[in-house]
C-alpha cells in the first residue's frame, strides 16, 4: 500500500500572488529574493553572502522551473537545470489573509473563506476588556508589550522586566495571533502554557486564528526562545484530510507544530524537533517505521521563525542549503510506492518591508519513486495537494482541490 510525505517549508514563497496588491505585498518573492541576494554577493546585519546558493536537491525536483513559472521570468542564481527528476508547479491560496492556519487547512482540503479577528495597530494593541481578563483570572500584576511587534526584538527590550516584575509580555503581529512570551525559570513553563490556555478561550469569541506560547531563557542581553513554542490553533471549520485518513484507520503523523495547528485533530502519532535538522531527523525516523497507507506531515519552522520574520537573508540561505542536503538522503531512502510533495503555506520575504508574512505562490513539487516528472503548471487552490494525497491513498475524494495524481504516474 502506498503511503505519503508532505513537507512544508514554513514562509517559502517564490513569486507575488495575483492578489498580493491587496495584502501590500505586490513584487515579493521569498526565494526570488533571496537567490539573487546570494548571487549578487550582497550583505545584510548577518554578514555578506559568498556565492551563489548551492542547491542541488531542490532545482532537481523542479523549484527553479516552478519559480520561473511563478515569477514570469528565471530568477537570477537560478539557473534552469536542463533535465528534473520531479513534477512541479505553483499554487494560489483561496484562502483569506496569509496565515500558517489558513494555508496548512487548505492543503489538506478546507480553504478558510472567512475573515479571521485582528488586533488593533495602536498601542495598546488589545481590548481592554481582554486585557482585564488576563489579569483577573491570570492572577497576574499586569501585562508588558500590549502591541505589534517582532518577538526577539520584544524580549530583548522587556525581557529584564518582565523578570524582575512577573509580568508576562503579550504582543501580537500581523496575522491573527496573540503571543505570550515569558522566561522559563522566572515564570515558569508550565504557568506560561496555563495563561496560553486561558487567552485561548477568551479570543475565542473575536475569532483569533492562534494563541502562541513563546518561552524563552536566558539573562539580560542574552535571551534565547526555546523549542518549548506551543501553537493553541482555533480547530478547522471542517474535517480535513487527516480526520477522513483516521476515519479509515490510516496512521497519521504530525511532525514539529503541525499538530498544533490542527488543534491536535486527525493525528495518531506526534513528533517534536527543535528546529530545522532535528525536524528532518523525525521525518527520517517516520519514514523507515510509517506504516503502509499512512501521511507523514512536517513543518520546517525555522526558516519563517528564525529567518523569514527576523529579516535574515543569509540565515535563510542557509537553511535552504541544510534541508536541500538532508533531502539528498531522503529521497534515496523512498521505498516505491511513496510519494512526497513539498510545498509551503505562505510566503515571508526577508527583503520585504516589515515583519510579516507575504502573500506569494507557494511551489508544489512531487516526487517518488516510479513517478513522472511533468509541468504541473498553476495550481488553483493548495487543495490540489491534499486531493492528489488522498487519490494516492486510495480514501474517497475531498471536497475541494483538484488531484494531478493521474498526471504524475507513469
Amino acid at each position: 500500500m502506498p503511503r505519503a510525505f508532505l513537507l512544508v517549508m514554513d514562509s517559502f514563497g517564490i513569486g507575488s500572488a495575483d492578489d498580493a496588491a491587496e495584502y501590500g505585498d505586490a513584487g515579493a518573492n521569498t526565494f526570488g529574493h533571496i537567490a539573487e541576494f546570494c548571487a549578487l554577493g550582497k550583505a545584510n546585519k548577518a554578514g555578506i553572502r559568498q556565492g551563489p546558493l548551492q542547491l542541488s536537491a531542490l532545482p532537481a525536483l523542479g523549484l527553479y522551473h516552478a519559480a520561473a513559472e511563478a515569477a514570469g521570468s528565471i530568477v537570477k542564481g537560478a539557473a534552469l537545470p536542463s533535465k528534473t527528476f520531479g513534477s512541479y508547479g505553483f499554487a494560489a491560496e483561496k484562502s483569506l489573509g496569509k496565515d500558517t492556519p489558513s494555508g496548512h487547512w487548505e492543503m489538506a482540503g478546507v480553504p478558510v473563506m472567512k475573515e479571521w479577528g485582528y488586533f488593533s495597530h495602536t498601542t495598546p494593541c488589545f481590548p481592554e476588556w481582554l486585557t482585564q481578563q488576563l489579569i483577573v483570572q491570570g492572577g497576574l500584576p499586569g501585562i508588558l508589550g500590549n502591541k505589534h511587534a517582532s518577538g526577539t526584538v520584544i524580549i530583548d527590550e522587556l525581557g529584564a522586566e518582565h523578570m524582575n516584575t512577573g509580568k508576562p509580555i503579550i504582543y501580537t503581529s500581523a496575522d491573527s495571533v496573540l503571543q505570550i512570551a515569558a522566561h522559563e525559570t522566572s515564570f515558569g513553563l508550565a504557568r506560561l502554557y496555563e495563561l496560553c490556555d486561558l487567552a485561548r478561550k477568551l479570543v475565542d469569541k473575536i475569532n483569533i486564528g492562534r494563541v502562541i506560547a513563546r518561552p524563552f531563557v536566558g539573562n539580560p542581553g542574552s535571551f534565547k526562545r526555546t523549542g518549548n513554542r506551543r501553537d493553541l490553533a482555533s480547530p478547522p471549520p471542517e474535517p480535513t484530510l487527516l480526520d477522513f485518513l483516521i476515519q479509515q484507520k490510516r496512521h497519521v503523523i504530525g511532525i514539529g507544530k503541525i499538530p498544533d495547528i490542527f488543534a491536535h485533530q486527525g493525528f495518531t502519532h506526534k513528533a517534536k524537533g527543535d528546529g530545522n535538522a532535528a525536524l528532518f531527523e523525525e521525518t527520517f525516523k517516520a519514514q523507515q517505521h510509517a506504516a503502509d497507507g499512512s501521511l507523514t506531515f512536517t513543518n520546517f519552522v525555522d526558516f519563517d521563525m528564525l529567518y523569514g520574520h527576523r529579516r535574515d537573508v543569509i540565515g535563510y540561505a542557509r537553511a535552504l542549503e541544510d534541508l536541500d542536503h538532508q533531502l539528498l538522503d531522503f529521497m534515496v531512502d523512498m521505498r516505491g510506492g511513496d510519494l512526497a510533495i513539498i510545498s509551503a503555506d505562505h510566503g515571508c520575504d526577508p527583503t520585504w518591508a516589515g515583519t510579516d508574512h507575504t502573500r506569494e505562490f507557494v511551489p508544489v513539487l512531487a516526487f517518488g519513486p516510479g513517478f513522472r516528472s511533468v509541468n504541473l503548471g498553476k495550481r488553483r487552490s493548495f487543495a490540489d495537494i491534499g486531493q492528489t494525497i488522498a487519490a494516492h491513498l486510495g480514501i474517497a475524494p475531498l471536497k475541494r482541490g483538484t488531484s494531478f495524481l493521474k498526471d504524475i504516474q507513469p
